[in-house]
């Protein structure tokens, strides 16, 4: 089974490799950036006044995003009850400010869609898919987004030839519950210790710990702040430092 060279380490008999997709594979910042602005202008049409409060939630620094915050690792249903409780602070009814945070979140998307089309590909990580597809490893995809945008993003890309599993979080689980990682490996018929899990968040590196895979492999090359990985067990700050080594 081959190895994979990641900096100077060694992952031996690796049989698959999930990847996070925004930050990871994707350039996702700008597009992020701006659905944080639209969300919450769209919320303080209507609730005067949570807009900045709004934004300091979603992780929204002047032109950058906390690679740490909300908009970067939260899920969609997450953001979406985040939003819904800055509403019902200011005093209205549960169900009406859950009612009009999603209704402004689905309205945002129509300004940005499709989510696929503006956000590319990062600098080298298509190169790094194809070479990594090129051996018997099994790669997919595991991202805090829904599944329709993740095989969307996987379509506009052309990676369809090198992506096995393509897969978003949806109902109630999210990262970093480590069944959603084990439920790709028992997809992709591979074993966790046959794994190796690469992303550029705390919630995938606990997610993988967790679920025991080979590796917890951090990355730091998808944001303008640099993203703290304290529980990685490497961190890789371009994609030609991972590597399949040729047997």
């Amino acid at each position: 089974m081959p190895t994979v060279q990641v900096c100077d380490r060694p992952f031996h008999h690796i049989e698959a490799i999930v990847f996070d997709k925004d930050g990871t594979l994707a350039h996702t910042e700008p597009y992020l950036v701006q659905l944080a602005q639209k969300r919450s202008r769209l919320i303080d049409a209507q609730v005067p006044g949570v807009q900045d409060p709004l934004q300091m939630a979603f992780g929204l620094e002047g032109t950058a995003l906390n690679p740490a915050g909300m908009m970067a690792v939260a899920s969609r249903g997450e953001c979406e009850v985040a939003a819904a409780g800055f509403i019902a602070e200011t005093g209205k009814p549960w169900i009406e400010a859950l009612t009009l945070a999603r209704s402004a979140f689905q309205e945002a998307d129509g300004y940005l869609a499709p989510k696929c089309a503006h956000t590319p590909l990062l600098e080298g990580v298509g190169d790094l898919v194809r070479s990594l597809a090129a051996h018997p490893i099994r790669l997919a995809i595991l991202s805090s987004d829904t599944t329709e945008n993740v095989e969307a993003f996987v379509r506009q890309h052309g990676l369809g030839d090198c992506i096995a599993l393509s897969r978003g979080v949806e109902g109630l689980l999210s990262k970093p519950d480590p069944r959603l990682l084990l439920s790709v490996c028992e997809t992709l018929r591979v074993a966790p210790s046959a794994t190796l899990m690469v992303g550029d968040s705390e919630a995938d590196i606990q997610m993988a710990i967790a679920a025991q895979v080979a590796g917890a492999i951090g990355v730091t090359w998808g944001w303008q702040r640099r993203m703290q990985l304290p529980s990685a067990q490497i961190e890789v700050m371009r994609p030609d430092q991972i590597q399949p080594v040729e047997p």
